[in-house]
């Protein structure tokens, strides 16, 4: 299919895409990589009369070590991602999730501000921003604000991004030495989103106890969300199988299951409770190092 007329901007800085936006206001949609939105369009989901493509504006891409933090620019692939080698060694997590994302040429075009601004409730990178405790920088005619993660995902592919703002990076605080995480995911057959996907970060101290842990959950519902019983179901224990176990059960809980066409509400609570399990034991395997 083809998309509805659309009028064609390519900006050059941050400040001439901020002025598209304020000049054009609901008419107008941003394009960062362009998977997710542009399906949309053919579809005729999405009829912008502008998209304003956001792939020559300099200063949006990259990974950087900063302050304590990691540092992705928005416009930064998933490929990008996937073989940073800052984050293979210090965060290694962010480069397994992006790998699983799609396919090979959704991770080469594809961008991370693209999929955390668009907010695919069956995305990857959601969940494992959640679970690292992700803070957004937007830029808007006011300047820059920036927003946590648990502030970030405001419902059905709805963020706290306002229409006149840009997504220019997203921050990644270190974690702790003694941490580890893992994304694990049961992925569509086909688009390869995540039917459920989960993201854990934890961190042992010297005798084995969890002292802090990160838990997001992807695909299952109307929006990413912090699996805030299984955190609690962890910190301040020794992880072993029953305790991890036992926590995983809270997985769905807090989560607005919804039945599709790949399973019932029982069925993606199962898978919420199984693939918990299965990344915080990835997630304290990686820890013991």
């Amino acid at each position: 299919m083809y998309p509805a007329a659309f009028e064609y901007h390519a900006p050059a800085s941050i400040q001439e895409t901020l002025g598209l936006l304020g000049r054009l206001g609901d008419d107008a949609k941003l394009l960062a990589g362009g998977h997710s939105l542009v399906p949309m369009m053919k579809l005729r989901l999405a009829r912008p009369k502008h998209v304003i493509d956001l792939r020559k504006v300099p200063g949006l891409a990259g990974v950087r070590e900063e302050g304590g933090s990691i540092v992705i620019g928005a416009m930064t692939t998933h490929w990008q991602v996937e073989s940073s080698p800052l984050l293979c060694e210090k965060c290694p997590i962010l480069s397994d999730t992006a790998s699983v994302i799609g396919d090979p040429q959704v991770r080469n075009l594809g961008t991370i501000g693209g999929s955390l601004a668009h907010a695919d409730p069956a995305a990857d990178i959601p969940a494992t921003a959640i679970a690292l405790g992700a803070e957004f920088v937007c830029e808007g005619p006011k300047g820059r604000r920036t927003v946590k993660v648990d502030e970030w995902f405001q419902g059905l592919m709805q963020t706290a991004l306002h229409e006149d703002e840009i997504l220019v990076e997203i921050r990644f605080p270190a974690w702790p030495a003694g941490s580890g995480g893992a994304y694990m995911k049961f992925p569509h057959p086909a688009s390869r989103f995540a039917v459920v996907g989960v993201a854990a970060m934890v961190t042992l101290d010297g005798k084995g106890a969890c002292t802090k842990a990160g838990v997001g959950v992807t695909g299952a519902g109307t929006k990413a969300v912090r699996a805030k019983g299984v955190e609690a179901g962890i910190v301040g224990k020794t992880l072993d199988q029953a305790t991890i176990e036992g926590a995983a059960q809270n997985a769905a809980d807090g989560v607005d299951v919804q039945a599709d066409l790949q399973g019932s509400v029982e069925y993606k609570q199962h898978l919420c409770r199984v693939f918990a399990r299965r990344a915080i034991e990835a997630a304290v395997k990686r820890a013991r190092g």
